[in-house]
């Protein structure tokens, strides 16, 4: 079984796709799951393969709060309790019980914890700097993708494929030119970038005062373990903050599904024309352009050439734009590593 990170929290879903009435079958490093609301109208998780006959119980309905299983009625609580087995005289099976997972919404997002121990609500990821700060507006989305999660931080991690990739809007003369600073401090990583003093790119010059000016271009991004990152590009007035300038500062979740698939939920952030409509629609748009159209189609093809070997038994041969990269790729190791050194801890 491939390893990951199990006693962390990562994104299930966005709050907004998990409606009342609705069962979401998902499956999360290698966990067959169940999302659903309970009759209070709290998310619930528990595991989605009933024991009986092994059907996904998302094919079963919610009655009363708890789930039936669409295939021989059987029913669970929210703690994967079995509460009744039809024709048994409404008995329930002390033997008969799926997993329940702890669940908790914040800034709009589902997160699971996936470990054995008790989970600590503390180490939820922060994310409100993009999704509760006034000086933003932000839409969100998900798509599922076949490339394992390392693809996709490997990915999100390094902008210079976006010269090439996106080149038609963001290709700029001088960027492997510009200093690329790398940082790690613990286990978060960051990669910069900045060109100054030049004309903006296609992609950020309609939305200046003057889009002949002169601008410092950067694009930033920092990863924070499981699968956090936060991105931020833009263009400025040449020598001013970036709060003075025109900036796209999205968040990224990714979870793995199995080793060679992910969940991908983004918000694509902005901090201009932050009540328009038209602006979230542009925005949605740009993800749609640059992710569905380009990154996701490339990252499926590396996944579909690699197959299931491992990326460092197909001896990759790599330079320096890797190094961001492979810090993420090693420092996740070291953190799996570290926990599955340590002893189970008892559930309570």
């Amino acid at each position: 079984m491939t390893a990951f990170l199990r006693n962390t929290w990562y994104a299930a879903a966005w709050s907004t796709d998990l409606r009342e009435s609705q069962l979401i079958g998902r499956t999360i490093v290698d966990l067959p799951i169940l999302l659903y609301r309970d009759a209070a109208g709290s998310a619930r998780a528990i595991g989605n393969r009933c024991p009986h006959r092994f059907a996904p119980l998302d094919r079963g309905r919610l009655v009363d709060g708890v789930i039936e299983c669409g295939y021989h009625g059987v029913r669970f609580d929210r703690s994967g309790t079995c509460v009744l087995i039809p024709g048994e005289d409404g008995r329930a099976a002390t033997n008969m019980r799926v997993p329940a997972y702890s669940v908790v919404e914040r800034d709009q997002i589902v997160w699971i914890w996936t470990g054995e121990g008790p989970a600590d609500a503390s180490r939820i990821p922060d994310v409100s700097d993009r999704l509760a700060n006034p000086k933003f507006a932000f839409v969100t989305g998900s798509t599922h993708v076949k490339a394992s999660y390392e693809l996709l931080a490997d990915n999100l991690i390094d902008p210079s494929h976006g010269q090439f990739l996106h080149g038609t809007v963001l290709k700029r003369e001088g960027f492997f030119e510009a200093p690329h600073e790398v940082r790690q401090e613990g286990s978060t990583i960051s990669s910069e970038r900045v060109i100054r003093d030049v004309e903006a790119p296609a992609a950020y010059a309609p939305y200046l005062s003057d889009r002949n000016a002169r601008v410092d271009w950067f694009t930033r991004a920092q990863w924070d373990p499981p699968g956090i990152f936060r991105l931020d590009n833009g263009v400025t007035p040449s020598g001013k903050s970036r709060d003075e300038g025109i900036r796209r500062s999205g968040l990224h979740l990714l979870t793995p599904e199995t080793a060679t698939t992910t969940h991908y939920f983004y918000a694509a952030v902005r901090n201009y024309l932050l009540d328009d409509p038209k602006a979230d629609e542009t925005s949605l748009q740009w993800q749609h352009t640059v992710f569905e159209e380009q990154d996701k189609p490339m990252l499926e093809a590396v996944q579909s050439m690699m197959g299931t070997e491992d990326f460092a038994s197909l001896h990759p041969v790599l330079v320096a734009i890797d190094q961001p990269a492979m810090r993420i790729r090693s420092t996740m190791r070291r953190l799996i590593a570290e926990e599955q050194r340590r002893e189970p801890t008892a559930v309570t």
